[in-house]
């Protein structure tokens, strides 16, 4: 009975970590359910064998639940795209401009974090990008936490600016061009 309270109890010590590991692999909507799996699995296990390292068999039930979790979404992935031939064509149009509309927003994402100051980008990337705590940065970078958090603050707010005025700019320019080339006679549009 003692080697499942150690189980229970090594569990409750590194749900933490298990969740931060685990969230670096899928997405964070399927992370509590990998954890949970964990557990249930390693404790299933447990019962049937002794496990000495309860840290790392938990850990690495961990990383084969997620990215066995990867996998099956994956396959679902892909399968969808074998009836893609059976779309209709602006529906498959409309997925473009979305995915184009995704990359010009990452690209201009990309352009607002390049224009903060450098410890503030460092952190702001350490927290959004990487997922890392205030007290992970803090370390990492020989900061006080609450440094840490102003500058994550900053540069959150600061992004967020430039995104918007630059997005404004953007819709300005492609919706004058879309009157611009709609105005134009057809006989010119067919050139």
């Amino acid at each position: 009975m003692t080697t499942k309270v150690n189980m229970t109890s090594t569990f409750v010590d590194i749900t933490k970590q298990l969740k931060r590991f685990v969230s670096r692999i899928v997405q964070p909507d399927d992370v509590d359910d990998i954890v949970q799996e964990t557990f249930i699995k390693s404790y299933e296990a447990d019962l049937k064998q002794d496990i000495q390292f309860r840290r790392s068999y938990m850990l690495k039930t961990a990383k084969h639940l997620a990215l066995n979790h990867i996998a099956k979404w994956d396959n679902k992935f892909s399968d969808s795209l074998e009836h893609d031939a059976e779309l209709p064509p602006l529906l498959k149009s409309s997925q473009l401009e979305d995915e184009y509309t995704s990359k010009e927003r990452f690209l201009l994402f990309c352009r607002a974090t390049d224009q903060l100051n450098s410890s503030i980008r460092k952190c702001f990337i350490f927290k959004k990008v990487y997922g890392m705590s205030q007290k992970e940065i803090a370390q990492h970078m020989q900061l006080s936490e609450s440094t840490v958090e102003k500058h994550i603050a900053k540069g959150l707010l600061q992004t967020m600016l430039y995104m918007k005025e630059h997005e404004q700019t953007y819709n300005q320019s492609v919706a004058s061009n879309s009157a611009r080339n709609s105005a134009l006679p057809i006989e010119r549009v067919a050139k």
